[in-house]
């Protein structure tokens, strides 16, 4: 089986590469940050060097802090609750006291706002990120002539980007969620398809098997009452003819012999054509159909109209004999019972089934009347089982006068699943 779209296994698989690495830039961006921060204000700072050195020291120690309590973690999302709450708001103590000796290090306190994401439940994390957004804005308070309006636009600022970062995290939580619960629901789907193709093969297999048991109760019936008597009867004949002395008896048990030999020779014949469809060995169903309908209508002088709909696959030998078969059995009671003068065959192809119509618009008959449903050979009870076997389901709609339709549908196994076993 193979779905036009991606598989559910390669969706997870780029899904999980996409978490991965967004995991690592996490893991590296404080380093990066704080990096970043340390560089800009010993190029921007006029502070003197000894005060430098002091800041850079402090930020060599956030920097062993986020080593220790969060790059080692060797799972985010195993760690405890209480220890990644002790990092974040350790490292955001750190980082506003960073600010306080340059706002530069408003850079590296921004990285509390993506940590806060690994915490537990929604009210740790919208306290983490409301943390976060106190110490990134709090150069608005902390800043020289900062008053009472400043303080009402710190406050506004922090409860608005509390509020925003955290629905959005939380939305972040549902999508991936639903995410989630799709990735599972297409397993289960393809999960579920493999079954079916599995069961189908199962199936197929068993009719196989009752098929060719079909095949050799079908070729020992048809020997026993045709070659076999046959040949009795040519025997007999050959013994009534050497027991005469009439010249004239001997050449008419002589002639009745070679009459039944020719019979006997054409059942025989016919037994071995029966045996399989050959002309599914190098052609698709449609075309198969095309010729066993055109030989018939040659033979018995009748027009058969032949039409395809559906996008036309190559499908399962089992699947193709079983509609060949049954296109082959109404044909030869159209010739035998239904004195039709037109003969129309549809087969379809539909998303996960085929249906086969051969209707003709001869005499008709009553299919409730058992006799109608016997002949030699195949027959409509046989017909039946054949396509019974298949899981699929075969209709005679007939009445007297008005024509006979044999409607026969059948699941639509590939080829493909056969070749693959």
């Amino acid at each position: 089986m193979e779905p036009v779209s991606r598989t559910a296994e390669e969706l997870s698989e780029q899904h999980s590469k996409v978490e991965s690495l967004y995991h690592r830039l996490l893991d590296w961006m404080p380093y990066a940050t704080l990096g970043l921060s340390a560089a800009l204000s010993s190029l921007i700072s006029q502070r003197p060097l000894e005060y430098q050195l002091q800041t850079l020291a402090l930020a060599a120690a956030t920097a062993l802090w986020v080593y220790l309590m969060f790059t080692r973690i060797p799972s985010k999302d195993e760690a405890s609750s209480a220890r990644l709450a002790v990092y974040l708001f350790v490292m955001l103590a750190l980082g506003a006291a960073l600010m306080a000796r340059d706002m530069m290090f408003f850079i590296f306190v921004v990285t509390g706002f993506f940590h806060a994401g690994y915490m537990k439940t929604m009210p740790a994390l919208a306290a983490g990120i409301g943390a976060s957004s106190i110490v990134v804005n709090s150069s608005i308070v902390t800043s020289p002539g900062a008053d009472a309006q400043a303080a009402v636009i710190y406050t506004v600022v922090v409860l608005v980007q509390t509020a925003a970062i955290s629905s959005g995290f939380g939305l972040n939580e549902k999508l991936v969620r639903l995410r989630t619960q799709r990735e599972e629901a297409l397993l289960a789907r393809e999960a579920a398809l493999e079954e079916n193709a599995g069961l189908h093969m199962q199936l197929l297999t068993q009719a196989r098997e009752a098929g060719i048991l079909d095949e050799r109760q079908r070729m020992a019936r048809d020997i026993h009452d045709t070659v076999a008597q046959g040949l009795a009867g040519i025997i007999a004949q050959l013994h009534a003819a050497d027991g005469t002395d009439d010249a004239a008896q001997r050449r008419r048990h002589l002639d009745s012999a070679a009459d039944l030999a020719r019979e006997s020779l054409a059942e025989a014949r016919r037994t071995v054509q029966a045996i399989g469809p050959p002309t599914l060995d190098t052609a698709q169903l449609p075309e198969a159909l095309a010729e066993v309908s055109s030989k018939w209508s040659a033979q018995h002088e009748v027009p058969v109209e032949l039409t395809t709909t559906g996008d036309a696959q190559p499908m399962h030998p089992e699947v193709e004999v079983t509609l060949l078969r049954v296109t082959q059995e109404a044909l030869t009671n159209a010739a035998k019972h239904s004195r039709a003068s037109r003969v129309g065959i549809t087969l379809s192809y539909m998303d996960d089934q085929l249906a086969l119509d051969v209707r003709d618009d001869g005499v008709g008959f009553e299919p409730a009347n058992t006799k109608a449903a016997k002949g030699s050979g195949y027959g409509l009870a046989a017909m039946r089982q054949r396509v019974g076997r298949l899981a699929g389901s075969l209709s005679i709609e007939s009445e007297p006068g008005a024509g006979t339709v044999v409607s026969a549908i059948v699941p639509a196994v590939p080829r493909a699943v056969a070749d693959a076993v």
